[in-house]
Formats: C-alpha cells, structure tokens, sequence
C-alpha cells in the first residue's frame, strides 16, 4: 500500500467532506421535489376548477353547449 498514515487521514477527510456536500444536496433535492409534488396537486386542482367553471359559463351561453353532441342534420 505505502501511503502514509497522514495521506490516508487527508484522504478521508476529503471523503467525509464529499459525503457532507452529498448529503446536504441530496436533503436540497428532497425539498424541492416535494414542494414541486405540492405545486403540481394544487395546479391539478385549479385546472379542475377552471375545468368545471368553463363548462358552467359554456352552458349558460347559447351555441356555447358541449362540444360532443352530434349536429342536428345527422
């Protein structure tokens, strides 16, 4: 082997600076994943409101009724 014991010392400090630095960006990355998971419900369920308050407007305007009845001529 022939490294000396202060060379294996430097060379596991730098190892455990190494896994802090990981650990710190792992605890980054678990943040920012689940704040996007909370973002994401909750634009999935203002796009399911503003689904539903289109199809209540739509209904109230004449020509405005569903999309996928077939026209009278069939």
């Amino acid at each position: 082997m022939g490294e000396s014991l202060s060379e294996l010392i430097r060379r596991i400090d730098e190892l455990e600076s190494q896994l802090a630095f990981q650990d710190e960006l792992h605890e980054n990355l678990n943040n920012i994943v689940a704040r996007q998971d909370r973002e994401l419900i909750d634009l999935k369920r203002q796009l399911a409101l503003l689904s539903e308050r289109i199809k209540e407007v739509g209904e109230g305007i004449p020509g405005l009724g569903p999309q996928d009845e077939t026209p009278p001529h069939y």
